[in-house]
């Protein structure tokens, strides 16, 4: 199911947001930190859970995370993929990516947003995203957000700055101002 499907740009830039490519050197390499959950981390997120083994004093450059990014996108797409039994969108697809690099495959195949999504209970499953907002059991304002801009990409909800809230709608006259007026 959802063999076309792969982490659109909308999807990797939201993955790419919440995760940034942190502890940048002052030789513009990327060297291994520990995240808010104390797991080992380089890159854009990545971890020795999968893919490229890396340890503390690991420097990447910044073609080094890109790639990883893109070898772990596809191993967390294939991982989608395989536990989703109905029909996905685009966007349905970028946030189940985005969600379980995050988490894990193993979460995603025990969780209740996956069993709703199953279900083709679209509504319910946007909603169980918000409960994944705690690393080790303490709840983090940086995954409260991402979990809110997960769920808001779920329903195509516009939330370009990530902060976790739908975008306003434009108004007809600011609508109006964004058409380019004939000359």
């Amino acid at each position: 199911m959802n063999e076309d499907r792969k982490l659109t740009k909308a999807g990797g830039n939201l993955v790419k947001h919440f995760e940034s490519c942190m502890k940048r050197m002052a030789d513009d390499a990327f060297a291994a930190y520990k995240c808010p959950a104390g797991v080992l981390t380089i890159g854009w997120g990545h971890t020795g859970h999968h893919g490229r083994k890396f340890d503390a004093s690991t420097r990447w450059t910044a073609r080094e995370c890109d790639e990883a990014f893109y070898e772990d996108m596809a191993t967390f797409e294939r991982a989608v993929r395989k536990h989703v039994r109905v029909p996905l969108t685009s966007w349905q697809f970028d946030a189940l990516v985005s969600f379980t690099y995050n988490v894990g495959e193993g979460a995603l195949a025990k969780s209740t947003l996956l069993k709703k999504v199953n279900a083709g209970d679209f509504d319910g499953a946007a909603k169980e995203f918000i409960r994944w907002n705690k690393a080790n059991g303490k709840v983090l304002a940086g995954l409260t957000r991402r979990r809110k801009s997960e769920a808001l990409l779920f329903q195509n909800i516009p939330d370009l700055n990530y902060d976790g809230t739908a975008d306003p709608k434009p108004t007809p006259h600011k609508m109006a101002q964004a058409v380019d007026a004939p000359e």
